[in-house]
């Protein structure tokens, strides 16, 4: 991609809020519209990166993009989340430090795709070696997302993909930076929305993808049909459409935009969920998860009727599908939906249900199933992506990302709302410490002068929510723990009474001129965020989250394995007394206090989302709206923070070590004063000094582009001195390695022949390579001295014949000496006068320079017809002479390019085929007077020779019987034992046998 793409021009506003020529919430919400009307989602502020929501495609995720942005400091580039991604990254692997990213926004901002946009950033920075088990943790990381938005997502009337849950994910990086392991947190499922859902909103997205795209063979098996409105968890006033619920921008798997709306739905997206599964190894639950929303659905579907005053199941056969798809026994069914068995005193009674008991313990159960499936499947999916208890990569670092659901103000809001406004309370007090109160408590404490500015501190409005014995959650819990019939609204009187003086608290009977709030029902929290109504109806029944242990030994004794691992504490005895558990608004306050502290121990990056407009348009900016999110987000006061204070700091100590290296005043060691005088040194040197501030213990820099310097000039410099790391540290590996290697060394013969070689370390492996060619070279030298230059020649036959008969022939002579003509062996032939006369007659027409080997030979041919003869192996020629004729070639000598290989007996006979490209081989058998093995030798020879030719070793086949060529005919050699005292050739049928003595 070309530079002039990603630049950006005047024309699109300011590309960093802290850059505004006025700071002002006017001058703000000018700039975030024009940046809007021109395409720019993104603008920092500083490092925070505040992302619009675009409601539409944009192309600005390609593989281009990724490529622009890797490695690049945040403001060497236009805004863009991909800078943010990567600054968490490089944060985490340049310093070994934990970072998070944490996303946040009203419902509908865009944090989901937020999240799987960086997520996808991750995967395609990281592997870069390709290693497979990295490979399957990325994959499993990015398909993951696919099943949680299905079972954790719906649409509300604020967005159409909101996610009804939080999450959190860790994942772990290894030294290299590549991720190896993760793990996922869930937060507060939305699951009283299985069985009710406001006017215009949906139940889970899962229910609607199996039932649309499960084929009509899966439908059977469950009993389900297609139509929706024909259950009642998923026909309530809401919207029961199949249609595209995606409306906001994604990326494919090649890191290109697509469009999620308008092209996914719920017919493929259950493919694509069911896929999911199979791909991060869950296939075999696949099934199991279908069933159990099956279940769910015909469970909203049973009634009951009363005989003599207690519940009875009105539908028997609907109760047997549910059974069945539970894998439940129906009596049990039928008995846990009915009644209840109370341990009371020593006794067990059973306890029928009332009607409207009934009711609420059906729809109870089918909220507990659905909740226990969802949480299950995280857990698998951490049990897959879990950091293994062998992991040899040392320590690893973390990058978490916060997911979790926005600021939520509906016309009627709930228990659930409650707990998420609440969620968003804590984040917004992590945001006000780690970045408005932390800068300015910094800027004092190192004694730096500047503008204080004022900021809303919303720990009063968590501290009403979460405070011991006086907050919500704690009269909630009280409320709940009362003996007797306690109502919702003495829960609120209750709470009107406490916090009567209390601010950020209203009800009607506190402010009764307030009319849109009504008695005994309605009370008023005054977030960070704006002013919500809650209505306090279902408030104790949530938080209590009542299950009949029934219903819990019931699944536990489900014969389905994975529904039994769902409910452990099924496991319990009726008459076993347990503790009493953590309520609901317990459990969630405990667990985003614990959150808070996890995304305080990390350095923190932030994406600020908003939401443009009510109406999901592409091109409508709500200036009200957005600027109550700007408002309520702190913004502005981020920006003042920044543009008073300073882009960057860092203690002495650290700045010294980092870049010490680009001066040669201060490396290797700064030898001139503390740290902080070798830090103005570099300053100076660098000519940045009216940039900087000096505090106690820290350098403070205003500009980034001050920091970038110093950091480009780093990279200059750090190739070199890694280079100079790296050759000490090979220097010294190599010394310790030859110092082992000197100790196997001192005591062995040989010339080191049988040196025992350490293992070298990964960095040594080449250069041991070359050591041990060396050592090879050296000992060969050493050897070859002892070696007289007449013994030369037939020791050079002896190594081209190792290297093709070594390990595969008993015997190949290799330990007697080799004379290669014995011709002219007196011992061997008494007519070596007439054998010399006759090779020089040779040499001197055919122009060869030396013989390789000559010996008498039993020659046969086609006919299998034995005769006497001699072969004479030269440089150029083979030939085939007569002894009965004073050694007079038989005919021309064989050009040596004809040959084309060579076989061998596997025993003591002296077989030797040498393979012509004529179709007619040479087939004799070696005679020595002396009754010495020769073939070796005329295999070293002609090994030689095939070398020199072709440049490759000769192809010799060993073994009792082998195929050649005769007269253009295929014939097999056999070698057989026999009777006598000389070798000969005979026939056997269509074969030749070379009779072998057996006394020999």
């Amino acid at each position: 991609m070309a530079a002039a793409v990603l630049e950006e021009g005047r024309q699109f506003g300011v590309g960093d809020f802290v850059l505004l020529d006025r700071v002002d919430l006017e001058c703000f919400m000018s700039n975030l519209k024009l940046r809007y009307e021109k395409g720019k989602i993104y603008t920092y502020i500083g490092d925070v990166v505040v992302s619009v929501n675009p409601y539409r495609n944009l192309d600005i995720y390609g593989k281009d993009y990724i490529d622009a942005y890797k490695g690049r400091e945040i403001y060497e580039r236009p805004p863009h989340i991909f800078a943010l991604a990567d600054g968490a990254y490089r944060a985490m692997k340049r310093r070994s430090q934990d970072t998070c990213i944490v996303i946040s926004g009203e419902s509908g901002a865009g944090k989901t795709e937020a999240s799987k946009i960086i997520m996808k950033y991750m995967a395609a920075v990281t592997n870069v070696g390709g290693q497979q088990e990295i490979e399957r943790i990325k994959n499993i990381l990015l398909q993951s997302n696919c099943i949680l938005e299905s079972f954790g997502n719906a649409k509300t009337n604020r967005n159409d993909n909101s996610s009804r849950f939080g999450k959190y994910m860790d994942i772990n990086f290894d030294f290299k930076g590549d991720p190896i392991g993760g793990h996922i947190n869930n937060y507060l499922l939305e699951k009283s929305r299985v069985v009710h859902q406001q006017p215009g909103e949906r139940n889970f997205h899962s229910f609607y993808q199996l039932l649309v795209g499960a084929s009509d063979g899966q439908l059977s098996q469950y009993k389900l049909q297609k139509d929706t409105k024909s259950y009642q968890y998923l026909n309530q006033k809401g919207d029961t459409e199949i249609h595209s619920y995606r409306t906001t921008w994604a990326l494919d798997d090649n890191h290109n935009s697509k469009s999620s709306g308008g092209s996914a739905n719920d017919k493929t997206d259950f493919k694509s969920v069911t896929d999911a599964f199979k791909n991060i190894g869950l296939e075999k639950h696949v099934d199991t998860v279908w069933k159990i929303l099956a279940a769910i659905l015909h469970l909203g579907n049973l009634d009951f009727v009363t005989e003599k005053d207690d519940a009875k199941v009105k539908d028997r056969r609907l109760l047997e599908t549910i059974s069945s798809l539970l894998s439940v026994d129906c009596k049990e069914a039928e008995k846990t939906l009915c009644s209840r068995v109370v341990a009371a005193r020593g006794e067990v009674v059973e306890k029928g249900h009332t009607l409207e008991q009934a009711l609420y313990g059906r729809d109870a159960f089918a909220k507990a199933i659905y909740e226990r499936l969802f949480s299950w499947i995280i857990g698998c999916i951490n049990e897959i992506i879990a950091l293994k208890k062998d992991n040899r990569s040392g320590k690893t670092t973390i990058i978490g990302v916060l997911d979790i659901y926005g600021f939520e103000l509906f016309d009627n809001n709930s228990f659930e709302q409650f707990c998420i406004n609440y969620c968003n309370e804590k984040l917004q007090q992590l945001f006000i410490e780690l970045v408005l109160k932390q800068e300015q408590e910094e800027y004092t404490r190192e004694g730096i002068t500047w503008t204080k500015i004022d900021y809303f501190n919303n720990k009063i409005i968590c501290d009403l929510v979460e405070e011991q014995h006086k907050g919500v959650f704690a009269i909630l819990d009280e409320a709940c723990l009362n003996v007797g019939k306690v109502t919702d609204q003495m829960f609120l009187d209750a709470m009107s009474d406490k916090l009567s003086q209390h601010k950020h608290y209203s009800s009607r009977k506190l402010n009764p001129s307030d009319k849109t709030l009504e008695f005994g029902r309605d009370f008023v929290v005054v977030h960070y965020a704006g002013t919500v109504k809650y209505s306090v109806i279902g408030f104790i029944d949530k938080n209590r989250d009542t299950l009949f242990q029934d219903f819990k030994r019931l699944l536990f004794n489900s014969s389905n394995d994975a529904i039994q691992r769902m409910w452990p504490e099924g496991a319990k005895s009726v008459e076993s007394v347990t503790k009493r558990p953590l309520t609901a608004g317990t459990n969630f306050k405990n667990s985003m206090i614990a959150l808070v502290g996890t995304l305080a121990s990390k350095e923190p990056f932030y994406v600020r989302c908003i939401k443009p407009n009510e109406t999901k348009s592409s091109s409508q900016f709500d200036y009200e709206r957005c600027k109550h999110q700007v408002m309520y987000l702190g913004l502005l006061e981020n920006v003042r923070v920044r543009r008073a204070g300073f882009a960057f700091r860092m203690p002495y100590k650290r700045f010294i070590n980092r870049y010490k290296l680009i001066s040669k005043t201060t490396f290797p060691k700064f030898r001139g004063g503390s740290d902080q005088d070798g830090t103005r040194t570099l300053v100076r040197e660098e000519g940045f000094e009216k940039d900087v501030e000096y505090g106690k213990t820290k350098i403070f820099i205003r500009s980034p582009q001050t920091l970038f310097s110093f950091e480009k000039k780093r990279e200059q410099y750090l190739p070199g001195i890694c280079d100079i790391i790296q050759r000490g540290w090979r220097r010294y590996k190599l010394r310790c390695y030859l110092w082992k290697l000197r100790e196997n060394a001192q005591g062995r013969n040989g010339y080191g022949q049988k040196l025992v070689w350490p293992t070298p370390p990964p960095v040594l492996a080449s250069a041991v390579t070359l050591l041990k060619k060396i050592h090879k070279r050296w000992s060969a030298h050493m050897m070859l001295k002892t070696i007289t230059s007449d013994d030369r020649p037939a020791f050079e036959l002896k190594v081209f014949a190792a290297e093709v008969l070594r390990s595969k022939r008993r015997d190949w002579g290799a330990k007697r000496k080799w004379e290669r003509n014995y011709l002219l062996n007196p011992q061997e032939n008494r007519c070596a006068s007439d054998a010399d006369q006759a090779i020089n007659a040779m040499k001197a027409t055919d122009q060869f320079n030396q013989v390789l080997f000559a010996s008498f030979v039993k020659k046969t041919n086609r006919f299998a017809k034995c005769a006497d003869r001699a072969i004479c192996i030269t440089d150029k020629f083979i030939y085939k002479l007569d002894p009965k004729k004073k050694f007079k070639p038989m005919t021309k000598g064989i050009p040596f390019e004809e040959v084309t290989g060579a076989s061998i007996g596997v025993g003591p006979d002296q077989l030797v085929i040498i393979h012509l490209q004529n179709g007619n081989d040479l087939v004799v058998s070696l005679v020595s007077i002396g009754k010495q093995e020769l073939v070796g030798e005329a295999v070293g020879a002609l090994n030689k020779l095939y070398n020199k030719y072709f440049k490759k070793s000769i192809d010799v086949r060993i073994g009792p019987k082998h195929q050649c060529m005769l007269g253009k005919n295929q014939r097999q050699i056999l070698v057989e034992s026999g009777q006598g005292s000389s070798d000969t050739f005979v026939k056997r049928g269509n074969d030749i046998a070379l009779i072998w003595p057996s006394n020999r």
